[in-house]
């Protein structure tokens, strides 16, 4: 038995309504636990820690299915922890989200017919701040509703006073190590949002475009070159071949005629271009191609920038003031014109980058920007793993982990906004450059200016970890609660966020990681697997569904659908199924609690239980062993798939449908049966909590009497096992099962009274008669029984008399219709199979089915004969 039971107070049982409503529940429950505390977390305290770091969502958010997924799983963990007596701390905040909010203030702000420039920088930050409070942090309450225990004291936004003095000291610690440093690079640029972006912030998707070869040079120093952006020709400033190529090698070091300007370029022999595609030749644009800015700094070339930052052409006057694409056509038609164009070709189908905010089309351009010497930081990150510090889950997400950090190019941290952290570099009228600390008071005087761009998002979030526990300070917070113990989150933004806090927490501990698991997600996808998408149409407010199920719902049924690293699927029926699992729970305990379920006093001896209390009881602990390796292991569906089958199915279908009889007989085994059943019903609720709150809340507390659930004790598994009754109770539902199939098959109404033998002495079962007959409809016997059907199972004979209950003749003919149906569909099947023609040339899913077609027919005649067997004689 469970080792709870001596801890529960007696319970006068308040009496529950006939129905569950989650909406009149929910909310008020939230609020008492938040008033009582039960979710605030004390550095003070002797308990050993339990930390989760929660991804901050962005102030501009609002909670989506993704969100409700996660938490979810979060807040499971953090649960269960608490109740195991761990100091359990999940610390909610927000993240700043610099591109995303500045564009949401711009837009209001053009709806008045300005811009941010008419503001000024301080004014308009202090507008967004303004936006921030008013508008911001819509889904915290929204993470209220879905019942995420998070220490709401503990707040933390990535702007705020702490957060950003963390933020200024790791820049200049990076900084001093000549970790950081400023350079001409190319860069992601966003001609929407004005700003650099990182590489993983660029989407990529197939887009229908133009390839088109163009003629340069003249005579027969001439050259074709094939491009998907003609647009960037006006910045050329070589054209370059392989080494190898005897094509070409008479050009090499020569220069030729740009077309549509009055510039030559040299022809460059490098080892980069492949001889083997296109024409062998490639156009070289240092200053808007990533590549072709290696080519240039191998061979010296210039680097023309040809447009500006809302990419608008500013060069070559014809061209001049055109936006890239308006450019890109009109430059076209204009080598067409002079023959320069030797072939086109669209639609082209290749591969372009998009802003993953705004969708709008990246263009690589050359620019002076911030970046982190991520080399030595990143094989940190990577060592970690592997040294086994620190642990990926499921394993064989490691390869995507270590495919990032082993490969990864240093990171742009630069933004050209005003929203955010702002570089703390300062320029002097002498070309000085002066990094200052927190603590540091910037150089004054006449000429000295601050950087004016700001950091990149993602640098300020990758320092969650430790400095929302008051890094750089050492404070108690941080001592007590770092490292954390789980990251959990969706694989996507492995990149993103992962490998950021890997690599700045290690930097900044001492080589202690700020993590000790990182478990990875999938993502949330509809019931048919496909992407939600707002193009898609398939979007779901999970809100919208916890207003109609209740939030308990919308969390089990994605727990439920949570494998390890594997997307989940989710549809409103399967949110259905599951506010009917919370209304079961509802109903049985209620029942339970009419008829005597109690968790006062210690539980019996089992000598004094009837074999089914003693099978539940071992059940129970099995349950309790099951749920506590599936945590440990971050198999959320499996946890609570076995909950939802131990609840339903074990403890409401079996076990008290079998105590029935006991709990009408009354006297000491109904009071020895009601102890059972407050025992299995109070574990059973605390196993569910950390997956449904809310409902087991109010059960929990009406059934025991206790303070809350939330800080009751987890259930341990005491060990008691009965193999004995286990197999009793399993011959006693295979009777059951076996009976009740029989009836369906017959065509027996399920209320529907059958006159029967039962044979069951020298059996297991014989003291289970009463029960057998009342779940089983089954009468007794009388003067006229004639036994028209036997049913050996389990050691046991089932006699019934169908004489008076069914007309057996039609019976007989419904089924003999039924037997020839199936036995045409086996004979089809089976001719298509042995045709060998067919089998050539059918594909291997038709073949499949028509072979599911056999199996099925299969069944179904044996299914049907046995059912004619059974049947009495006419």
């Amino acid at each position: 038995m469970t080792e709870n039971a001596q801890q529960q107070p007696s319970a006068p049982h308040t009496e529950l309504p006939t129905q569950y409503a989650p909406a009149d529940v929910e909310g008020p429950l939230y609020e008492r636990w938040v008033e009582r505390g039960y979710f605030e977390a004390d550095a003070k305290s002797e308990k050993p820690p339990y930390t989760i770091v929660i991804p901050p969502p962005n102030v501009t958010g609002s909670l989506h299915l993704g969100h409700a997924f996660q938490h979810t799983l979060m807040d499971a963990l953090t649960r269960r922890k608490r109740m195991q007596g761990y100091e359990s701390l999940w610390l909610p905040g927000m993240d700043h989200a610099g591109i995303a909010t500045q564009n949401k203030v711009e837009q209001q702000l053009a709806e008045e017919g300005k811009s941010r420039h008419d503001l000024g920088r301080e004014e308009f930050v202090e507008r967004v701040w303004q936006w921030k409070e008013e508008y911001g942090g819509k889904i915290l309450g929204q993470m209220r509703r879905l019942g995420d225990g998070v220490a709401w004291d503990r707040e933390r936004f990535t702007m705020d006073e702490g957060l950003s003095k963390a933020v200024q000291t790791i820049f200049k610690k990076l900084y001093d190590d000549e970790l950081i440093y400023r350079a001409e690079r190319i860069i992601n640029w966003c001609p929407r949002c004005l700003t650099a972006i990182s590489d993983i912030e660029v989407e990529y998707q197939e887009d229908d475009g133009e390839l088109v070869s163009i003629k340069y040079g003249e005579g027969e120093e001439t050259l074709v070159v094939a491009t998907t952006r003609a647009e960037t020709m006006l910045g050329d400033t070589a054209v370059a071949v392989h080494p190898d190529d005897e094509r070409y090698r008479h050009l090499v070091g020569k220069r030729i005629k740009l077309p549509l300007t009055d510039r030559t370029i040299p022809v460059v022999a490098d080892t980069h271009v492949d001889p083997e595609f296109g024409t062998g030749a490639v156009k070289v644009t240092p200053a808007h191609d990533p590549n072709d800015f290696a080519i240039g700094r191998r061979h010296d070339l210039e680097s023309i920038t040809v447009m500006d930052e809302r990419a608008v052409i500013t060069v070559h006057g014809p061209f001049e003031g055109l936006d890239r694409f308006e450019a890109r056509s009109a430059i076209v038609a204009a080598l067409r014109s002079q023959g320069r164009i030797v072939a086109e070709k669209r639609p082209y189908a290749h591969s372009v980058g998009h802003c993953s905010r705004c969708k709008t089309t990246v263009e690589p351009r050359l620019s002076l920007q911030w970046w982190v010497k991520v080399g030595p930081l990143a094989k940190a990150a990577g060592d970690a793993v592997r040294d086994g510090r620190v642990r990926i889950h499921p394993e064989d997400m490691s390869k995507r982990y270590f495919d990032w950090v082993d490969n990864m190019h240093d990171w742009c941290i630069s933004r050209q906004l005003w929203w955010g952290h702002r570089i703390p570099v300062w320029y002097g009228p002498e070309g000085e450059v002066v990094c200052v600390g927190p603590d540091e008071e910037p150089p004054a005087g006449e000429g000295w200016r601050q950087d004016t761009d700001v950091l990149d998002t993602w640098f300020s979030s990758g320092l969650w970890p430790f400095s929302t526990l008051g890094w750089p300070e050492q404070t108690a917070d941080l001592r007590k609660f770092y490292p954390t113990d789980v990251l959990l989150t969706g694989h996507d933004i492995i990149f993103f966020w992962v490998a950021r806090m890997m690599m700045f927490g290690l930097y900044a501990m001492d080589g202690e990681a700020p993590f000790k698991t990182i478990a990875l997600t999938g993502l949330v996808r509809d019931e048919r697997g496909k992407k939600m998408s707002k193009s898609f149409g398939n979007v779901v407010d999970p809100l919208v569904w916890m207003d109609k199920y209740g939030s308990d719902a919308v969390r089990f049924t994605l727990a439920r659908g949570a494998n390890p690293g594997t997307d989940v699927p989710i549809g409103e029926d399967w949110v259905q199924a599951s506010r009917n699992f919370a209304n079961k729970i509802w109903n049985a305990t209620r029942f339970a609690l009419m008829n005597g379920a109690t968790v006062e006093g210690p539980l019996p001896d089992p000598s004094e239980m009837t074999a089914t209390d003693r099978w539940i009881l071992s059940r129970l602990n099995e349950t309790v062993a099951e749920v506590d390796a599936f945590y440990d292991d971050f198999q959320f569906a499996k946890l609570s798939d076995a909950l939802y089958h131990f609840a339903w199915d074990e403890v409401f279908d079996w076990y008290v449908e079998l105590s029935k009889t006991t709990f009408m007989a009354g006297g000491e085994p109904a009071k020895v049966s009601g102890r059972v059943l407050g025992e299995v019903l109070d574990v059973t609720l605390r196993l569910l909590h950390p997956v449904v709150p809310f409902v087991t809340e109010t059960l929990w507390t009406t059934l025991t009497g206790g303070e809350s659930v939330v800080v009751a004790e987890w259930p341990t598994d005491s060990g008691f096992r009965d193999a004995a009754a286990e197999k009793e109770i399993g011959s006693l539902q295979s009777v059951i099962t076996e009976v009740r199939r029989f009836r369906a098959d017959q065509g027996l109404q399920p209320g529907q009274r059958v006159p029967a033998r039962l044979t069951l002495d020298g059996t297991a079962l014989a003291p289970h008669e009463a029960a057998i007959r009342q779940l089983l409809r089954l009468q007794p016997e009388g003067e006229s029984f004639s036994a028209t059907a036997t049913l050996p199972v389990a050691g046991a004979m089932v006699a019934l008399d169908l004489s008076g209950t069914i007309d057996v003749v039609a019976e007989r003919k419904r089924l003999a219709k039924d037997l020839a149906a199936a036995e045409k569909e086996k004979a089809q099947a089976n001719a298509k199979l042995g045709n060998e023609a067919f089998l050539a040339k059918a594909p291997d899913n038709v073949v499949d089915k028509i072979r599911g077609r056999l199996a099925k027919a299969d069944e179904d005649i044996a299914r049907i004969q046995t059912q004619l067997e059974r049947l009495p004689q006419a």
